[in-house]
Parts: structure tokens; C-alpha cells; sequence
């Protein structure tokens, strides 16, 4: 395999960092040309440094100056802003974009690459949430492989391989349930921010924690999961699987059923995005069937878990309708984050904006940017009267 040249969006946050110890592990076979970062300035000059980056981006232009001082002595580009992200995933010197910048940020700059004909190591399941039908197409058009870094789409992707092209029938998303699986319903209500950031699995970033929470982050992966393997959304069960080792599993014709395994570790996933079509050694944690001991599948709840209903309906209804439902829980948990609101608030704002969307039925890419625009200030709007005490829903 020759030497592959990276472009780390998102480079200092979970799946960022993840990225650049899978390429600790293999320098003689991928380079980093480029990482940016929205805030963290400090851990992005690190990276810079350590890496070698030949262009850096810091997405808060106020931090640039700061960012710009540390690294252009040493020979290091430095670039500020979403469009210098845009325009930099498009050059020659970059062959991989590995896609982790949280929310719809990620969506202009994934697109740029898409268009750039690039690999897309996706790890922003919104970008897909948002515009499948406008991503899907443009990668068919622009000959850009999407290749999924998300673990239960990993998962799917690699049992596929395996399948030798006979045809799923049902895919089995795994869900661990999150810190709330086996709490009742109104102790779930007044969780507080600390208490639904403690994951029992995974180690994520705050944004990805609460959705996993709130069982929204399954929700858009079953959305996700319909764009990137073609198949309707009552073809998706989600099953809760506490141990988290049972990444995902898919369901034929004759019953048979495929499964990939796995301890909870985001650097298999996106080792595999980055070797593909080769499997790579990775030091980690390897599988002890004995310590497993036993796996265990539960239904999930719907009660407790409103959120998972939502994103099914939004993908149901179809159009700009995910677009809403994802600007409207990206406004909810930078609220709930921020103890305004409390955690069934989350996915009954996210109800009452969805129902509040003007709808269209096959958007361009400027309706899906104005429905984010107009729905994340309704949900904050919303957000910020309930904090205030004005409303309660």
C-alpha cells in the first residue's frame, strides 16, 4: 500500500485524536497534510507540531492569531475559517478526509471533498442526517468512496463484504442503551448533565455522549445507515446491546445472520476506513471471548427514549424533516449542556420544531442550509424560554 495523505477534520476531538494514534502506529503509511479544529487551539498546535502538518485550520478566527504565532516560524501553514477547511480538502495533497467535525459544520467541507472526487473516512453521521440524498448523490457522481468510520456502520460495511454481494434483507443496529438503559422514567428526567455524560462504553465527546443518552445518536444511524446501504427504514431494528461488542449485524433471505465483533475501540473502525481495502495490525485490546462471558439483547424503549421515535418519523417523512430534527437537537443539547432545559426537553422541542418545519419534499442544498438556519433558532428560542421560565412543553 503506498504512503495515503490525510486531511483530519476535527483533529482534537475524540475521533480526531483517534485518527492520529492510528497513524502514530503506521508513519510509514499514512501522513497527515492538514487538521483543523474549531476552539482548541493548544491541543491543535501540538498536533501540528508532532505531525508535521504542512496546513492548519482554526475554525474560531479569533484564535488565529494565537495558532498562527506558534506554528508559521516552524514552516506551517495556518489558515482560519470554514471555507479555508473547503478549500483545503480539495487539494492534490490529499487523498483520505476523515470527516469528525461534530454537527452540521462538518456538511460544507465534506461536500467540498466529496466534489473533490476525495475518500471520505465519515465519522459526522449529521452530514448524511442532514442531506443524504444530496451527499449519496454527489458521491456517485464525483466517483468519492464513502467509507463509514461510525462502529455499527463499520460493522454493517465489513459484514457486507463478506455477504459476496448476496443481498441484506434487515440490518440489526446495536445500541448499548447508554448511562440510562435501566433507570425509570422519571429519575431519567431529571438527570443532570454529569450523569448523562458518563457513558458505560465508549469514550466520546460531550455532543455525542448526550445524544447516546438520549438515544438520538441511534436514531441518526439508523437515518445514516438508510443513505449509506440503500435500504428502508423499517429494514432497521435497533437492538440494545449493553456489552457493546456486537457492533452491528445484518439478515438474509434464508435467516442467516452476520455479525462483526469487537472490544469498544473507535480506532478499529477508522484503521479500517483509512488501510481499506487492507487490514492493518493495531495495538490494542484484542477479544476474550471468556472475559466476554456473555451478550445480551434488549428492545429498545421508546417511552424512555423519545428521541429514537423522532429520528424514525423524520426519516419517514423524508425531505428537509431530518435536517429540522438534527438543528433542532443540536440547539437542545448546547441548552442542556448549559443546564437551561432538562433532558426530556431535548426531544420535545426537537418534536415541536419538526412538526413546525416548512417542509420540502426534495431540497437543494441551499434549502437544507436555510431549514438549519431557521430551526436552530427556533429551538433556541425555545431552549431560552423554558430557561427563563416562559414556557413549558
Amino acid at each position: 500500500m503506498r504512503k495515503r495523505r490525510i486531511a483530519i477534520l476535527g483533529s482534537t476531538g475524540s475521533i480526531g485524536t483517534q485518527t492520529l494514534d492510528v497513524v502514530r502506529q503506521h508513519p510509514d503509511l499514512f501522513e497527515v497534510e492538514m487538521i483543523s479544529a474549531n476552539n482548541s487551539s493548544e491541543l491543535l498546535i501540538k498536533q501540528a507540531l508532532e505531525f508535521d502538518v504542512n496546513n492548519v485550520v482554526i475554525c474560531n478566527e479569533s484564535k488565529y492569531k494565537e495558532v498562527a504565532d506558534a506554528l508559521q516560524p516552524q514552516g506551517i501553514k495556518v489558515f482560519a475559517g470554514i471555507g479555508s477547511v473547503c478549500d483545503l480538502v480539495t487539494s492534490d495533497r490529499v487523498d483520505i478526509v476523515v470527516a469528525s467535525m461534530v454537527g452540521f459544520s462538518g456538511l460544507a467541507p465534506t461536500i467540498a471533498a466529496v466534489k473533490a472526487g476525495k475518500i471520505i473516512a465519515l465519522a459526522n453521521k449529521e452530514t448524511l442526517v442532514a442531506a443524504g440524498s444530496i451527499v449519496m448523490d454527489l458521491a456517485e457522481k464525483h466517483h468519492a468512496p464513502i467509507l463509514p468510520v461510525d462502529s455499527e456502520h463499520s460493522a454493517i460495511f465489513q459484514c457486507l463484504l463478506a455477504a459476496q454481494g448476496n443481498k441484506l434483507t434487515r440490518i440489526h443496529l446495536t445500541a448499548s442503551g447508554g448511562p440510562f438503559r435501566t433507570w425509570e422514567k422519571d429519575k431519567i428526567a431529571a438527570a443532570t448533565k454529569a450523569q448523562a455524560l458518563k457513558h458505560p462504553n465508549w469514550d466520546m465527546g460531550a455532543k455525542i455522549t448526550i445524544d447516546s443518552s438520549t438515544m438520538m445518536n441511534k436514531g441518526f444511524e439508523v437515518i445514516e445507515a438508510k443513505w449509506l446501504f440503500n435500504i428502508a427504514p423499517k429494514d432497521i431494528n435497533v437492538v440494545v446491546h449493553p456489552e457493546s461488542i456486537i457492533h452491528s449485524m445484518v439478515e438474509f433471505e434464508d435467516g442467516a445472520v452476520l455479525a462483526q465483533l469487537g472490544n469498544p475501540d473507535m480506532r478499529e473502525p477508522i484503521q479500517l476506513a483509512l488501510g481499506f481495502p487492507e487490514r492493518l495490525p493495531l495495538n490494542n485490546k484484542k477479544l476474550n471471548f471468556a472475559e466476554v462471558a456473555k451478550l445480551t439483547f434488549f428492545e429498545p424503549d421508546m417511552d424512555k427514549f423519545p428521541a429514537l421515535g423522532l429520528a424514525f418519523r423524520s426519516i419517514e417523512q423524508g425531505g428537509n424533516i431530518p435536517c429540522a430534527l438534527n438543528a433542532a437537537n443540536e440547539s437542545c443539547v448546547a441548552g442542556y449542556l448549559h443546564d437551561k432545559i432538562g433532558f426530556y426537553d431535548i426531544s420535545d422541542i426537537a418534536a415541536e420544531c419538526m412538526a413546525g418545519t416548512n417542509f420540502v419534499a426534495n431540497p437543494t442544498i441551499d434549502d437544507i442550509f436555510e431549514t438549519d438556519k431557521e430551526i436552530r433558532a427556533k429551538a433556541a428560542e425555545l431552549v431560552e424560554k423554558i430557561a427563563a421560565g416562559k414556557v413549558i412543553l
